[in-house]
C-alpha cells in the first residue's frame, strides 16, 4: 500500500438514501454498491446542507454552510475549493463528469477537468457544449432533450420518465463511467491522484436504457401513499411549489398534483433503473482498479448531492427539506477503512471534505466541517448533535425568501423566513414525516427549543466564520 492513498470520490446527482439494497431496500438492484457497503463504512445518517445542486456541492468542496459560501443558487459564482489543497499537497486532481461549478469549466483547484454537465441542462445564459454533448455531435447522435420530449404525446403524463433510445454507451452515465475508466487506465504516474467522478444521473429526465428498465418489470416497489393530512399541513410555500411544478416543466418533468399509482410506479422504476446503471458503472470502475493493481492503494467514496421526492409528499424533485431530499448515501471503502461497519451518528455532507484531506495527509484550511476519520478507523466518534440545511427562494421556490432546517436524531424543524408557518416532525414516532406538529400545543416548548438552537447556530457561524477562505486571494 502506498504511503498516501489515491482517492476516488463518486457523486451521483439526486440519489436518495433508500436506493441501495444492502442498506435495507431489497427492491433496488445494486450488487456493486452492496459490495461496497459490505467492504467499507457506511454513514447511515448523512444529510446535505442545501436542497439543490450547486449550493450543496459548494458546501462540500469548501467545508462551509451555504450562508457562509454565498453560493445559494445554481448559477452563483463558485470558483474555489479545497481541491487546491490536495493539488498543492502533491496530488494530481481530476474531475470527470459533473461538479456544477460556475462557470462550469472553472479549474476550481483541479489539474484537469472533463465536464459532463448537460443532461438536460437549461440555465438562462448558461448554454454550453460539454464533453458528452461534443461526443454525441461527433458520433452523429441526436441528444434526447426537453425540446424533443415535448413533442411526445405522453409528455405531460410521463412525470419525466423516458427510456433512452440511443446506443447504451452514449448515455451520459455510461459515457462518464467509461471516460473515468479510460483515465485510470492511462494514468501511469507515481503521484497519488484524487479523482472526482460526477454521474449526471439519476437526476431527471429519468432516462435509463431499456435493458436496465426491464430488470424492474417484475420487482415489487413500495411507494408510500400521499396523505391528504400531510398535504394540508404543509406551509403555503410548499403548496405553491407543488403548483409551480405543475405549471413549469423543470428538467423535462411535468408534475401532477394527483398522479395515478401506475404513473408513480412507472416513474420510480425509471429512476431506480438509472441507479442500477450507475451501479453497473461502479462495478466496471472497481474492476478497472483491480486490473491495474490499484485497489490496495485507493480509497473509494460513494455519495450523492441530494435526493428526489419522486411524488412522495406530493412533490417533484428537490427544494424541500423532507428526508427524501436531505438524507443521502455515504460509503467509504479502501485501505485503512473499517469493513462492514455502520455509523449511526449524525453527519453533514460537507464533512467529507476535511475527511478526504486528512486521509490524504493534508492540513485542511479553516472550515465549519469536521473530519470523520475516527469513525473510519473504528475509534469512538460522537458525530453532530444537530444537522442544518438551507435553501434560498428562487425561480422555483417562489413563495419563500429563505428556509432553514435543524435536525436532531429525534426532531426536525423547518423555519420559513417572513412566515409564521413552519414544519415540525417527531422523527422517532413519525419517520415518514406525515404529521406536521408546528401548531400543536403540546409541542410548542420543543419548537421554541429548536428555533433557539437554529438561531444560536447561525449566530455562532457568523461569529466564528465571518468570512470564508474562498473569498481570499
Amino acid at each position: 500500500m502506498k504511503e498516501r492513498p489515491n482517492i476516488i470520490l463518486i457523486i451521483t446527482d439526486q440519489q436518495r438514501y433508500d436506493t441501495i439494497s444492502a442498506l435495507g431496500f431489497d427492491h433496488c438492484i445494486t450488487p456493486n454498491l452492496d459490495k461496497l457497503v459490505a467492504g467499507g463504512t457506511t454513514f447511515e445518517q448523512c444529510h446535505v446542507t442545501a436542497a439543490s445542486c450547486a449550493p450543496a456541492r459548494a458546501s462540500l468542496f469548501t467545508g462551509y454552510y451555504p450562508h457562509s459560501t454565498g453560493i445559494l443558487k445554481n448559477a452563483d459564482d463558485w470558483t474555489r475549493s479545497w481541491v487546491e489543497v490536495l493539488a498543492n499537497g502533491g496530488y494530481h486532481c481530476t474531475n470527470i463528469g459533473k461538479m456544477h461549478t460556475w462557470p462550469f469549466t472553472t479549474p476550481c483547484g483541479f489539474n484537469e477537468r472533463h465536464v459532463v454537465e448537460n443532461k438536460d441542462r437549461f440555465l438562462e445564459g448558461a448554454e454550453f457544449t460539454d464533453e458528452w454533448e461534443s461526443y454525441m455531435q461527433n458520433e452523429g447522435i441526436e441528444k434526447q432533450r426537453r425540446e424533443l420530449y415535448r413533442k411526445r404525446d405522453d409528455y405531460e403524463q410521463s412525470l419525466g420518465a423516458f427510456a433512452w433510445e440511443q446506443a447504451e454507451d452514449s448515455h451520459s452515465d455510461f459515457f462518464t463511467g467509461n471516460k473515468a475508466i479510460q483515465w485510470i487506465e492511462n494514468y501511469k504516474s507515481d503521484q497519488p491522484f484524487f479523482l472526482e467522478i460526477g454521474f449526471p444521473g439519476p437526476h431527471p429526465p429519468y432516462d435509463p436504457v431499456p435493458s436496465y428498465l426491464e430488470l424492474y418489470n417484475e420487482v415489487d416497489i413500495p411507494i408510500a401513499d400521499v396523505l391528504q393530512s400531510d398535504l394540508d399541513g404543509q406551509p403555503k410555500a410548499l403548496k405553491a411549489l407543488r403548483q409551480h411544478n405543475v405549471d413549469i416543466d423543470h428538467d423535462s418533468i411535468v408534475h401532477q398534483l394527483d398522479p395515478s399509482n401506475e404513473a408513480r410506479l412507472r416513474q420510480r422504476k425509471h429512476y431506480l433503473a438509472n441507479v442500477t446503471m450507475i451501479d453497473h458503472a461502479l462495478g466496471k470502475i472497481t474492476e478497472c482498479l483491480k486490473k491495474n493493481n490499484l485497489s490496495d492503494d485507493t480509497i473509494l467514496i460513494f455519495t450523492s448531492d441530494h435526493g428526489d421526492c419522486l411524488t412522495d409528499h406530493g412533490h417533484s424533485q428537490k427544494w424541500t427539506m423532507f428526508e427524501q431530499i436531505t438524507h443521502v448515501p455515504l460509503i467509504f471503502s479502501g485501505p485503512s477503512i473499517q469493513q462492514g461497519t455502520r455509523v449511526s451518528e449524525l453527519v453533514q455532507w460537507m464533512d467529507i471534505g476535511p475527511t478526504i484531506l486528512e486521509l490524504a495527509g493534508c492540513t485542511p484550511p479553516k472550515m465549519e466541517a469536521i473530519s470523520m476519520v475516527p469513525a473510519l478507523k473504528g475509534d469512538q466518534w460522537q458525530g453532530r448533535d444537530y444537522l442544518f440545511c438551507e435553501q434560498v427562494g428562487d425561480m422555483v421556490l417562489t413563495e419563500v425568501k429563505f428556509m432553514s432546517m435543524i435536525r436532531s436524531k429525534h426532531w426536525k424543524l423547518i423555519h420559513y423566513l417572513d412566515s409564521e408557518e413552519g414544519q415540525l416532525y417527531n422523527m422517532i414516532d413519525d419517520p415518514a414525516e406525515n404529521e406536521n406538529l408546528w401548531n400543536h400545543e403540546a409541542q410548542q416548548s420543543q419548537k421554541e427549543l429548536l428555533l433557539s438552537e437554529l438561531l444560536n447556530w447561525r449566530v455562532e457561524s457568523q461569529l466564528h466564520h465571518p468570512t470564508c477562505w474562498i473569498y481570499e486571494s
